[in-house]
Order: structure tokens, then sequence, then C-alpha cells
């Protein structure tokens, strides 16, 4: 009886509580979105996983105990729902887009042709086999008719957040996701001294989506709130697009 009150108690205390995992380019508006949805569920308790978009994925398949998951693209909760691993079907969340990056002031009047300059012996991009920031930097490299000229540059980092400090501390310039630009690490950088949009037409649009993984009240009261118009002011104000 009492081993039986003991697990009841376990249950309980854990019936608040939830894994999310989450996209590295979201990690830096993370603590703004749950510290408002704190504010409605007091009782709650959001336990955070970063990392490439790719790698949680895998992780998940493999049987991670993940509750939600806050993709940096639509293909991969597209193909956890494709085998009815994810609940729901993938929703946007917010559209994400790109920025390049240099700790030193620089000319930035190129744009992405500033990467041909004999100056720069670096760049960081996200691995674009497991990060969707990284897919769409090779992308807009592509288009921009400077990959070939440029990829022996190219440092690869594992997730965005990575690449972001490979940029600051290893590379002379990056290609990393416009939210990480609003975080208080970076707010000291300027725009068009250290960093510049890169031109949206040169990559397809990041489309963020989220999946619903297990069936419980605080999952499916933390997947609402992320599609609410309060997260999306949030998600705004760290330089995405929302809807």
């Amino acid at each position: 009886m009492k081993l039986l009150i003991v697990l009841l108690i376990g249950v309980l205390l854990q019936a608040g509580e939830i894994r999310v995992a989450l996209a590295a380019n979201v990690s830096y508006a993370i603590n703004d979105l749950l510290k408002e949805f704190y504010k409605n569920h007091k009782n709650a308790k959001v336990k955070i996983t970063i990392g490439g978009s790719g790698s949680l994925t895998s992780q998940i398949k493999n049987g991670a105990p993940y509750d939600i998951f806050m993709s940096a693209n639509m293909l991969y909760p597209d193909a956890l729902y494709k085998e009815k691993i994810a609940l729901t079907k993938p929703i946007v969340y917010a559209k994400g887009s790109l920025a390049l990056l240099s700790s030193k002031e620089r000319n930035f009047s190129a744009g992405l042709k500033l990467l041909l300059s004999n100056d720069i012996k670096k760049i960081a991009v996200a691995n674009p086999k497991v990060a969707p920031y990284g897919k769409a930097s090779i992308e807009a490299l592509k288009n921009a008719n400077i990959y070939d000229k440029v990829k022996d540059k190219l440092v690869f980092g594992q997730s965005i957040s990575q690449t972001v400090a490979y940029t600051i501390k290893a590379t002379d310039l990056g290609l990393i996701a416009k939210s990480a630009l609003f975080s208080p690490k970076l707010k000291m950088f300027e725009k068009n001294k250290n960093w510049v949009e890169v031109d949206s037409s040169l990559y397809t649009p990041i489309s963020q989506g989220i999946v619903l993984l297990k069936n419980n009240k605080t999952a499916k009261n933390f997947y609402n709130y992320i599609l609410s118009k309060d997260a999306k002011k949030i998600f705004k104000r760290y330089g995405y697009i929302v809807e």
C-alpha cells in the first residue's frame, strides 16, 4: 500500500512536466516564451532539449520521450507525422530568415559577394545534413553563384547555435539565423556594421513546424500557446516572420 502511495505521488508530481525538442534557432527566444507561458500555467514545467532538427528527429524515432517537437523546418515533423510518430499534422509556428554576421565591422554593400574576398578565410555555416538553416545557407550560396568559390572556406556547426559560436570566436563571418541577433549576447552587434540580412530571394523560406508527440494536458496547453497571438508577438520580436 505504501509503495502504491509513493508511486501515485510520483506520478502526480510529474503530471505537469513535459519535454520539448527544440530547434537551436529558437533557443534565443525560448526563455521569453516560457516566461509568458508560465503566467497562465503556474504548475507546469517545461524541460527543453536543444539541437539540430535532424538530430532531434533521429532521437524521436529512436524513442526519446519528448512531448512536443519544434523543428526548424516542415520536412522533419512531416516525416514524423507520416510515420505516425507525431499525433498532429505539422503547423507553421514561425518563419525564419538568414543573416550574415561578423564580430568585426565590415562593409556589407556587396552582400554575399563579400565572402569572395581574400581576407575572408573561414565562413561558419550550419551543417545542411541536420540543420535546416544550414540547408538554406548552402542554397543561398549556390543561387548567388559563389558556392564553388567559397566551399573550401566553410566551417560547419552541428546546429545554428554552434554556428553562431563559431562565427563569433573562430571564423571571419557566418551565415546564421536572424533570430540569434536579438539575443542578449549578440545585441551589441549593429545592423550594416556587423550584420546584414541575406536576400530572401536566394533561399526557400524557412517555415518552422510544430507537432504534438504525446497526448497530455500540459503538452496540449504548450502546443496551443506556441500557436497563439501572445507567442507570435514574441517570435516577431526575435526577428521571425509570423502570420
